[in-house]
């Protein structure tokens, strides 16, 4: 169980959310939507609840193991595999690694004595072993990963040779095996931040069968309408203009009617209230001529402006990112090609011999399997990693913007307007700032660290300086991810009004039919083909 007393958030100097008293309460069985815009401290809030950060004020009690998902994981140690990280979670990796340095001394032991020794350890880390589930639990750990499209072969890899996709789901698998401890009941709370991400509609299905079925408490955060329709029984609103949160203990369906109700009660009771008040102020226009009545008056204004200030706030329509892509800047006929591109981690090998050559304002879809490579590719085009062999060579006039999933462009430690300026070195000031406005971002927030927003701020930030670049070539990988339906289909709409290349990888159907591309690249095997139907099938069904 997790409470939360007195809770107040804040970004900077905006208070993203107050909540007094105890609401903000989960309970084994619960399963809360929290939702909101884009920025109004989803993720801010959900870091508090797992202890990663610490609230304005107010306190966070919890009892119990926690299992918290970030929207990006940075993991610690990139050399170990795959599947020691998710066994980690019981600590059984660890087991395993001790258990085979006995049985390689057990086989190597000259002396009697120290082979009964390593005999000896060996055999109370294998009841230890079984204790915690042993090689069941490899097992099951083996089919969480299956389901969440992490096959056997991905788990013998290091994390570093891992695309950002695929350690997410690592550590996604790593999570829920921790809070599937083979008794068939748990009392993990589950905290997971935009856990569809990078899986395919199967794995999907299968994670919300998983939720649907899990004991303990859940919060997440999703703008996958099917998940929060399927899974949750109680809704948490972070209402961004209020700064507070609205608890309803209801499902999601029951949530969205129930939000609309009150929105319509709110707007005849406002209605309602302004033309009683009106009435109040035109009769103390009257009687303030008056000397006589004067306290009169100023007893009726006072008593319109109480109506007024006693009414519940009325919603107020969200603000939205009013993203277009740059006018791209003059180039030649092909400005960027690659010839021969191959990629290697260690022994593996991600894909070999790619070639491709991006026109002006050709559209370009890189489809493949998870793992295939597409981060990858992007990357190289973007000159943020080197290929083994092969050439990238620019064309005349060729200016890329590159848009990372994992907002890697983007400095952390830097404040959003430094992150803005590194961005557009030349432009001017009020020109940069007009910029930030539309993409949703003024005064003190200009100030706030890019490494405390949320998915969905760092998605706009990252597009506004793509904006700010004149770029004739974008490299998009997963543009759409992290966004509110809103804001996701203001990016639609800028790829569909952009004139200039585009090289894009997506999950999202609709981002590719926004682009309406001419060709596709499919990997690992770099074959080129026309775009057709059958491609946003594949997407669909993925």
């Amino acid at each position: 169980m997790i409470t939360a007393t007195d809770l107040e958030v804040r970004a900077g100097a905006r208070t993203l959310l107050s909540a007094p008293g105890d609401a903000l309460r989960i309970a084994p069985g619960d399963r809360i939507g929290l939702v909101g815009r884009n920025g109004a401290g989803k993720t801010t809030s959900l870091r508090i609840l797992a202890g990663e950060t610490e609230p304005y004020a107010g306190s966070v009690r919890r009892n119990g193991p926690i299992g918290y998902l970030p929207q990006d994981p940075k993991e610690g140690d990139l050399s170990i595999l795959a599947k020691d990280r998710v066994l980690s979670a019981r600590g059984l990796d660890e087991i395993l690694a001790q258990m085979a340095r006995q049985q390689t001394l057990m086989a190597e032991a000259t002396d009697d004595k120290y082979r009964d020794r390593a005999i000896a350890k060996f055999s109370r880390l294998e009841e230890r072993f079984g204790t915690l589930g042993g090689y069941l639990a490899e097992s099951e750990a083996a089919r969480i990963c299956s389901n969440l499209g992490l096959p056997e072969r991905v788990l013998e890899q290091e994390l570093r040779t891992l695309s950002g996709g695929q350690r997410r789901r690592v550590e996604l698998a790593r999570i829920l095996f921790a809070a599937s401890d083979g008794s068939g009941k748990s009392d993990t709370t589950l905290l997971l931040d935009e856990p569809t991400n990078h899986l395919d509609a199967d794995s999907i299905a299968w994670l919300r069968t998983f939720l649907q079925n899990h004991d303990g408490g859940l919060v997440v955060i999703s703008h996958d309408v099917e998940l929060l329709n399927d899974v949750v029984n109680r809704v948490w609103f972070l209402d961004a203009v209020r700064g507070e949160a609205d608890v309803y203990n209801m499902n999601w369906k029951r949530y969205l009617d129930q939000r609309a109700t009150d929105e319509q009660r709110r707007r005849r009771e406002r209605a309602n209230a302004e033309k009683k008040a009106g009435a109040l102020r035109v009769q103390a226009a009257k009687l303030g001529a008056k000397a006589t009545k004067a306290t009169a008056a100023q007893q009726m204004l006072k008593r319109a402006e109480k109506m007024m200030n006693e009414l519940e706030a009325e919603h107020v329509a969200d603000r939205t990112a009013k993203i277009r892509f740059p006018e791209p800047a003059p180039c030649g006929k092909t400005p960027l090609t690659a010839q021969g591109l191959t990629k290697v981690y260690g022994s593996l090998e991600i894909f070999t011999g790619v070639d491709l050559s991006i026109d002006k304002g050709s559209r370009v879809v890189v489809l493949g399997l998870n793992g295939a490579g597409k981060t990858t590719l992007l990357r190289l085009l973007a000159g943020t990693e080197e290929p083994d062999l092969g050439t990238i060579e620019p064309g005349y006039g060729l200016k890329l913007g590159y848009f990372a999933q994992e907002h890697d462009t983007l400095d952390d430690a830097a404040t959003v307007w430094e992150n803005i300026r590194h961005a557009a070195p030349d432009a001017g000031e009020q020109d940069l700032r007009g910029l930030l406005g539309a993409f949703m971002f003024s005064g003190a927030q200009l100030e706030q660290p890019a490494g405390t927003l949320s998915g969905g701020e760092k998605t706009r930030l990252a597009l506004a300086g793509l904006v700010s670049s004149a770029a004739n070539v974008l490299l998009l990988d997963e543009p759409t991810n992290n966004l509110d339906p809103i804001s996701r289909e203001q990016v639609l709409e800028a790829l569909r009004s952009y004139t200039g290349a585009v090289v894009l990888v997506t999950h999202d159907s609709g981002a590719a039919a926004a682009l309406d591309p001419q060709r596709v690249i499919l990997l690992p095997d770099g074959t080129e083909d026309h775009w057709s139907d059958e491609y946003q099938e594949i997407i669909e069904l993925a």
